[in-house]
C-alpha cells in the first residue's frame, strides 16, 4: 500500500508504534528570534499549528512575520508517538509536517496568519505539495480554541470562492482541533533549517491567488 503511486493514510493499527520518550533533544532557543522554542511563553500569546508541505520553507514564512514570538517544526495529526523524521517520511505514522507558531494576537491576528498559510501553498493538492508527494505533505490546520476553528473554517470557505473563480479545485485542507493530536517537535537539525542552510531546499509555493481576510462568513 505504501509503495503505490497514490499515498494512503495508515489506520491506527497499521501505524508505527513509536516510543514512550523522545529520541532526541530539542534546542532551547530559536536561531533567528532568540526566543524559547518549547516555552515558557509570555502571557497573552497564542499558539497556532499549520501544515502546508515541507516544513523547512513553511517555518521561515512565519518567523519573518511581525508579531510572531517563536516558531518550531514538528509532527502532528497521526498515530505514532515521538516519531523520527525517517518514520514520518515512510508514510507509516499518519503525521503531517507542521509549523507551530506562537504569536501576539494584538500585533498579528490569527486571520493574518491564516492568510499567509493559504497563500503560501496550494491547498487543493491532497497528499502532496508540488513535487513533494506523501501523506506528510497534506494541508492541515490544527486549532487551539473554538474561535480559531470558526475563523479557520470561514477563511477556508472564503478562499474556496476565489480559488474556484481562478479555476482551482476543491480545498483538501483538514481543520481539526489540536486537542488529542499531540504536537511532537522535530529533530534539532530541522528547527530553523533555512537559517542554518540558506541555500537549502524550499518547496514552498502558492497558487498566486490572494486570500481575502477579515471575512466573518463565506457568502
Amino acid at each position: 500500500m505504501f509503495l503505490s503511486r497514490t499515498p494512503v493514510l495508515p489506520t491506527p493499527e497499521q501505524a508505527l508504534r513509536g516510543r514512550d520518550e523522545p529520541a532526541f533533544a530539542v534546542p532551547e532557543r530559536h536561531t533567528v528570534l532568540g526566543t524559547p522554542l518549547l516555552g515558557p511563553y509570555p502571557e497573552g500569546l497564542e499558539v497556532a499549528d499549520f501544515a502546508l508541505g515541507c516544513f523547512w520553507g513553511a517555518e521561515r514564512k512565519f518567523w519573518q512575520t511581525e508579531g510572531v514570538y517563536t516558531t518550531l517544526v514538528g509532527y502532528q495529526g497521526g498515530f505514532t508517538a515521538n516519531p523520527l523524521y525517517e518514520e514520518v517520511c515512510s508514510g507509516l505514522t499518519g503525521h503531517t509536517e507542521v509549523v507551530r507558531v506562537v504569536f501576539d494576537p494584538s500585533v498579528v491576528p490569527y486571520e493574518r496568519l491564516l492568510k499567509l498559510f493559504w497563500e503560501s501553498h496550494d491547498p487543493t493538492q491532497g497528499f502532496r505539495q508540488g513535487n513533494d508527494v506523501g501523506t506528510q505533505y497534506r494541508s492541515a490546520v490544527y486549532t487551539h480554541t473554538p474561535e480559531q476553528a470558526a475563523t479557520a473554517e470561514s477563511s477556508r470557505d472564503a478562499y474556496q470562492r476565489v480559488l474556484t473563480g481562478s479555476g482551482y479545485g476543491e480545498i483538501t485542507t483538514t481543520i481539526l482541533p489540536a486537542e488529542g493530536r499531540t504536537f511532537y517537535p522535530a529533530e534539532a537539525y530541522h528547527q530553523q533549517y533555512l537559517d542554518k542552510n540558506p541555500a537549502g531546499y524550499c518547496g514552498i509555493g502558492g497558487t498566486g491567488v490572494s486570500c481575502p481576510i477579515g471575512v466573518a462568513r463565506a457568502e
